[in-house]
């Protein structure tokens, strides 16, 4: 269901969003009519409509101080002319009708679009860089990540979405965050299991939440017997079920005021630390985890993983192409090169994009539909997706013709938002 106040479809308001009616607003943005309005109408329309889409969450008034009457651009000049002529017969020509030859002329370059250059400032805003960088699908979901913690700016949190960047300067998102923000959502079928998964888990929690020994109780001298005969025994859970069932009943335990108001500070401490460890155990079994079945055990080599596989399938490796095979001997099923290379590339394709009902996105992960429109990364970033980093290079500029601001409109709206600010200032 859409948010009718930001993507209204009678009165289109274009956004820096992902999202599907923006893409629509998109495809059917015509210019204004200004044929009929006096200039201080244009402007302010044009003010309007530009402001919609660069700097949304932005104060008017937060925005007039940061305007600057000063477009940034850069020149493209011919290092080859340069190095022929120093200028000396521009000035020998003078008055006297000298023209240069048709050949020599210098190469025209497109014009400038300086106005496209009005938004520049914002493109500095930390939440509009995470957007930029595609690590978020809106600027208002990169507002929210950076305020829920989870930027860091040169390896340190950063909470203030309207923080400006500076050249040279390294911001990161958590990688479930950006996974979360650029994957597809869960259908029924995903979510009834996540459902199911989470009950179950909140189940075993509650359940051995009375076994978990208080406080004040005092430590066990000797080894209990029926423990350590228990501990022998083959567990029926795995252990990433067991890990987890862990980890949610110590957060039960810190968030529950009625068992958090009567442990100690020391015991809230190890909890949390434990947390923590078993946090870092389940990233580390999620990566080696290829199928999410009990009752498979792959090892992490996948030449091992495919001769396990082919031995509880009962398959045989093909037999070389010089030895008879008696047509009437059915025999064991044979892996064919082909059927083996494409075995081996599920199981890559597996271990690097593991099935996990536990995560708020669609698993296997893929990326969410109408995302193709907006995957472009302007000029001053440099994006590294696989470690959901990037580095603010430089100040966005403008050169013969390109502007590298993102915008949707083109010079003539942005001359009168320009225009417009420009009187105020």
């Amino acid at each position: 269901m859409r948010a009718k106040r930001a993507y209204g479809l009678k009165r289109p308001k274009l956004r820096q969003s992902w999202n599907k009616y923006n893409l629509y607003n998109l495809s059917r943005a015509e210019p204004p009519n200004i044929t009929t309005r006096t200039f201080f109408q244009q402007k302010w329309s044009a003010k309007s409509t530009a402001r919609a889409y660069h700097g949304e969450t932005v104060k008017e008034k937060h925005w007039q101080r940061m305007f600057r009457r000063r477009l940034r651009s850069v020149i493209p000049m011919d290092h080859n002319q340069l190095a022929r002529s120093d200028g000396y017969e521009q000035a020998e020509g003078r008055g006297s009708g000298l023209e240069p030859h048709p050949d020599n002329k210098p190469r025209p370059f497109p014009k400038t679009p300086y106005m496209n250059m009005t938004f520049a400032p914002l493109e500095r805003r930390l939440d509009t860089a995470v957007f930029r960088a595609m690590f978020a699908s809106s600027t208002r979901q990169a507002r929210q990540f950076v305020v829920h913690g989870d930027v860091k700016v040169n390896g340190k949190k950063m909470i203030y979405p309207g923080y400006l960047l500076n050249p040279g300067d390294m911001f990161q998102v958590e990688p479930d965050r950006v996974m979360f923000a650029t994957g597809a959502s869960k259908d029924a079928r995903e979510r009834r299991a996540g459902r199911k998964a989470r009950q179950k888990s909140q189940a075993s929690a509650a359940k051995s939440q009375d076994a978990l020994p208080s406080d004040t109780d005092p430590a066990p001298t000797t080894e209990d017997p029926s423990l350590t005969s228990t501990a022998d025994e083959p567990s029926s859970d795995s252990n990433k079920e067991t890990l987890q069932s862990l980890l949610s009943q110590a957060k039960n335990l810190l968030t529950t005021p009625s068992s958090a108001s009567k442990m100690s500070g020391k015991r809230k401490q190890d909890l949390r630390a434990f947390q923590r460890l078993l946090k870092r155990t389940l990233s580390r079994s999620r990566s080696q985890s290829i199928f999410p079945q009990k009752d498979t055990t792959l090892t992490d080599s996948l030449d091992a993983q495919l001769q396990e596989l082919t031995q509880k399938l009962n398959i045989n490796p093909a037999p070389p192409a010089d030895e008879k095979i008696d047509p009437r001997d059915p025999g064991p099923e044979t892996l064919t090169p082909e059927n083996s290379s494409l075995l081996r590339k599920a199981l890559t394709e597996a271990r690097e994009n593991p099935i996990d009902v536990t995560k708020p996105y669609a698993t296997p992960w893929r990326p969410r539909p109408y995302m193709s429109a907006f995957a472009f990364i302007p000029r001053y970033l440099e994006v590294h997706h696989r470690i959901c980093s990037a580095v603010y290079l430089r100040h966005p500029v403008a050169r013969p013709g390109l502007g590298e601001v993102p915008t949707p409109f083109g010079n003539d709206v942005n001359g009168l938002s320009f225009n417009w600010y420009l009187r105020r200032r």
